[in-house]
């Protein structure tokens, strides 16, 4: 991307719920079943602390065959993928679609339990990203850097047209790009008109999932540049080979460094 224009990135801490509904280790099978039965909310689990300390997570799955008398830590999960407030949303959400869990446990740098992320929110923030408020950053900082007047406009654009200026997506995050397109949730892209070149500055995932799926076209937001400059996302192209959307690598995601850090601090408590 260019000069890390498009680089802020929604946050776990901006869409987390930070009033979080707990359950006691020392709580009966019986009382958290109540609870999650008699919720106006869909609760499927609860994380369990002591404090603020976060010691596990129950679901609904786990109180199934369980005594109604025993307490909650004889059959909750104390093996916790948690997240942390500073994680990028995308990255909290590769893990929910990795784990197959619905609800992450959001905890700060001490383990202290701070909100709770779900597979909803995600979506949400995939929903709600400014779009517009990304392509008149990147406007102004191609005209501050490069002197060059620009101009935006909606287009449809074809994917075998486009210069990609990223190498490498994740496998996983492809899957909720594919239903964000099938169910016509899929933000437009970001692409720069470098005088006739189309340069992707933004959508390198929404483009190789499209082209899994067979699209051809797709919509963008088009910065028009009224002479033809030099970008840094260009000489990466050419650097890297990346002249068609079949060149961007598909990478498996290994753990977000926050979420090992944030699991490492739940052994060590």
């Amino acid at each position: 991307m260019e000069e890390g224009a498009l680089d802020e990135k929604p946050r776990v801490r901006d869409y987390m719920t930070r009033d979080v509904a707990t359950v006691s280790p020392d709580d009966t099978v019986s009382n958290v079943a109540k609870r999650i039965a008699e919720s106006d909310e869909t609760h499927s689990g609860f994380p369990v602390t002591n404090g603020r300390q976060v010691e596990g997570f129950i679901t609904a799955r786990d109180l199934l065959l369980a005594d109604e008398v025993a307490p909650i830590f004889t059959v909750m999960t104390d093996d916790l993928v948690v997240a942390h407030p500073e994680m990028k949303i995308h990255d909290a959400g590769r893990v929910i679609l990795r784990s197959g869990i619905q609800r992450l446990p959001v905890v700060d740098d001490a383990g202290n339990l701070v909100g709770i992320i779900s597979n909803s929110d995600v979506v949400r923030s995939q929903i709600e990203r400014a779009t517009p408020s990304k392509v008149r950053k990147l406007m102004t900082t191609l005209t501050n850097i490069h002197g060059v007047e620009t101009t935006e406009e909606p287009r449809t654009v074809r994917l075998a047209e486009l210069t990609p200026t990223q190498s490498k997506v994740y496998t996983d995050e492809l899957q909720g790009r594919s239903y964000e397109l099938e169910n016509g949730l899929a933000e437009p892209l970001v692409v720069i008109d470098n005088y006739g070149q189309l340069l992707l500055a933004d959508g390198h995932h929404r483009v190789k999932a499209a082209h899994r799926l067979g699209i051809e076209e797709m919509d963008a937001y088009v910065i028009v540049l009224d002479e033809r400059v030099e970008l840094g996302m260009a000489e990466t192209a050419r650097k890297e080979g990346l002249e068609s959307v079949e060149d961007i690598t598909e990478v498996d995601y290994g753990h977000h460094p926050l979420v090992e850090t944030t699991h490492r601090l739940m052994d060590e408590n």
